[in-house]
């Protein structure tokens, strides 16, 4: 019997992760992300997004650049001022959410495996037509950041940490 390669598309909600990353203690690593999730030669990487909020259009130049080395097709946002009624403080947020859907769907017939790295429920929706035009929806996150909606829509949940030793960031 023989498989149909596995076209893939990976999405990756950076500033959720960030916090993600930042609750377990530890970071992965963009290339190792890669590396693990196409080590299987029946898989075929069609396309690699990273969406991040900015200070400004100089923030995280660097990281930008690496990322695009690697093949992530980078999308950002300069991040908004919020101010919270209910602690007195300000908040910063760049809302990407549109943008991953947009090239969710935007890319749909080219890939039919998709790796979400994201907790957020707003993408309940969306994973669900996505599922319905048979496409097989993997999300990445962390347990406690992870939406109960969103959980479960998706045909498979990993948690970061049950992949930490394949994907985490090395201390040079």
């Amino acid at each position: 019997m023989t498989y149909a390669t596995s076209r893939l598309s990976i999405f990756v909600d950076g500033n959720n992760m960030f916090y993600a990353q930042q609750k377990n203690g530890w970071f992965f690593d963009p290339k190792r992300v890669l590396e693990y999730f196409t080590n299987d030669p029946d898989v075929s990487l069609i396309n690699a997004f990273w969406y991040t909020g900015l200070k400004d259009p100089q923030d995280q130049r660097g990281f930008r650049d690496a990322l695009i080395s690697l093949g992530y097709t980078v999308r950002t946002k300069i991040l908004k001022e919020y101010y919270d009624d209910n602690s007195g403080r300000y908040s910063q947020k760049a809302n990407l959410d549109i943008e991953i859907v947009v090239d969710m769907f935007n890319t749909v017939e080219q890939y039919n495996r998709v790796i979400l790295f994201s907790g957020d429920g707003d993408f309940e929706r969306a994973i669900e037509l996505l599922r319905s035009k048979n496409t097989h929806i993997t999300v990445v996150s962390t347990e406690g950041m992870i939406a109960r909606e969103l959980r479960n829509v998706t045909d498979r949940y990993i948690d970061l940490n049950a992949i930490r030793k394949e994907i985490e960031k090395a201390d040079y």
